[in-house]
């Protein structure tokens, strides 16, 4: 594996080619791992990052691995009308499109953040798990059909 690292400060950045991610490692021991493609590539690289640390002398530990937020994003394939979207659903959104082209809808249950594009464009996150993404799509989908531009 190559790695390549450097210093913040604060944590040393490592990144290694396959699986593609970076990692931050803290002088508390903990690192953060992102950029995977999937639980398994994320445990996966995280035992590489772990393992490159161990061969460099220090006493490391693969230990209390745990995903803390996933990402997903998808197109619906349709313009959506935010400002209508917005004006029906706004205790759950944040729509200020002079300061972000997306409008940010904080959904309760699965407590996902969505940011929703114009252009049909949707980014879920603050996922545990791949099921509070998909149970967050087929959630916010027939809601995003009523805003469907016409």
């Amino acid at each position: 594996a190559v790695v390549s690292t450097q210093s913040t400060g604060a944590a040393v950045i490592m990144r290694i080619r396959e699986p593609r991610t970076t990692a931050l490692l803290f002088n508390s021991g903990k690192m953060v791992c992102t950029g995977a493609k999937s639980e398994e590539e994320s445990r996966l690289a995280a035992r590489k990052y772990a393992r490159v640390v161990q061969k460099l002398g220090f006493p490391a530990k693969f230990t209390e691995f745990k995903i803390q937020n996933m990402v997903g994003s998808c197109d619906v394939k349709f313009p959506i009308r935010l400002e209508g979207l917005y004006a029906q659903h706004g205790q759950f959104s944040h729509y200020e499109p002079e300061l972000f082209p997306g409008l940010i809808y904080r959904m309760l249950r699965p407590k996902i953040v969505l940011l929703i594009f114009v252009s049909g464009k949707v980014v879920l996150t603050g996922a545990k798990d791949r099921n509070d993404i998909n149970a967050a799509f087929e959630c916010i989908y027939p809601i995003l059909k009523n805003f469907k531009k016409k």
